[in-house]
């Protein structure tokens, strides 16, 4: 299929009714998507409101992408394509468990991180001294994973996975969005934390250039849709590799004790049966709670259906809801063993 040429682009009615293989196989160059018009367009002007609110001259502008993402030295971002239309947000969910970026609130929370990029690449604002003093250097190298600690209040909590923790220009943007959120009650939340300077000198700062003009001013769009010839299947497969678990993250004497042998008597199912039946909420359940990605989590999940029916355990069907709980435990044990291993994937 050619996608040079208008007739030629899938979108609106034709593509929310393809079928799963048909939206798999097209490319990203084919889809004909556009922000306006979107719920996702009256969030950006939701956006666009709150910087007025607070006297900033600064706009920043969006485009369609492959994901969230804000390249060094652009004063725009791209928003991820599964927000421009339902079909694909329902993609979205069907490949990876959830859409980043699909609620009012997370997509607020979103746009506002990406934007305290977009100003900082916008006023430079990396260069200052006290800048680096607070965050760091925007020159040091993003690592493929870091290792975050939950507990710390030298930076703020904002987006899920302790994300501020990952890079200085991450520390900043988190911030930002936390300072420019509405009631946020920002100076009372953070109270008595180190951090609590960081949010105070991005008062500061955005006071100081609220009416100036950017000094620099960009409207490139990198990775957008029209220029990126993969597929929707190629990207999933890419997606899913990245956020699949390099082993299991637990072992057979963890399973043992959650379906021990003695209480398997009476009415039993296996232990895979009834790790199936709870599958979805156990993995939604400690996703919210971790911050972790949910298909992280079930691959976790599959991994001990698979061995808890290679070793033939049972589940008690008396206390079902108990059971539940204890899994549930569990996998949030082996996860946060997971993410403080070192191996907690940037991912913006």
């Amino acid at each position: 299929m050619a996608s040079g040429t208008k007739h030629n682009k899938v979108g609106g009615a034709r593509l929310a009714g393809m079928s799963d293989r048909g939206v798999l196989g097209l490319r990203f160059c084919d889809l004909d998507l556009k922000i306006e018009g979107t719920a996702l367009a009256r969030r950006v002007e939701r956006l666009l409101g709150e910087l007025g609110a607070r006297g900033l001259r600064f706009r920043p502008y969006v485009w369609v992408s492959g994901e969230w993402m804000t390249p060094v030295g652009l004063t725009g971002f791209g928003i991820p394509f599964y927000l421009c239309h339902p079909r694909l947000t329902r993609m979205e969910r069907k490949m990876m468990f959830e859409a980043e970026g699909s609620t009012e609130r997370e997509c607020m929370k979103i746009l506002r991180h990406e934007t305290g990029h977009a100003i900082q690449n916008a006023y430079g604002l990396n260069r200052r001294k006290r800048w680096r003093e607070l965050f760091g250097r925007s020159s040091e190298v993003y690592p493929e994973t870091y290792q975050p600690r939950p507990y710390s209040r030298r930076f703020v909590q904002h987006i899920d996975d302790w994300y501020a923790q990952s890079h200085p220009d991450e520390d900043f943007a988190e911030t930002f969005a936390v300072w420019l959120a509405p009631k946020s009650a920002w100076r009372r939340r953070y109270a008595g934390w180190p951090a609590l300077k960081k949010l105070e000198y991005v008062d500061e700062l955005m006071g100081e250039i609220a009416g100036r003009k950017p000094l620099v001013s960009t409207r490139a769009r990198q990775d957008s849709i029209a220029t990126m010839r993969g597929t929707l299947g190629a990207h999933y497969d890419e997606r899913q590799e990245l956020y699949a678990t390099d082993h299991p993250a637990f072992h057979d004497q963890h399973l043992r004790k959650l379906f021990p042998q003695e209480m398997a008597t009476g009415k039993t199912r296996s232990a895979g049966a009834f790790l199936r039946a709870h599958r979805k909420e156990l993995r939604r359940l400690v996703s919210y709670w971790t911050g972790q990605y949910q298909y992280m989590i079930d691959q976790v999940l599959g991994e001990m259906i698979e061995r808890g029916d290679e070793l033939g355990l049972r589940a008690s069907r008396e206390n079902e809801e108990g059971l539940a709980r204890e899994a549930a435990i569990m996998l949030t044990v082996q996860t946060m063993n997971y993410l403080h291993s070192g191996r907690h994937r940037v991912s913006m």
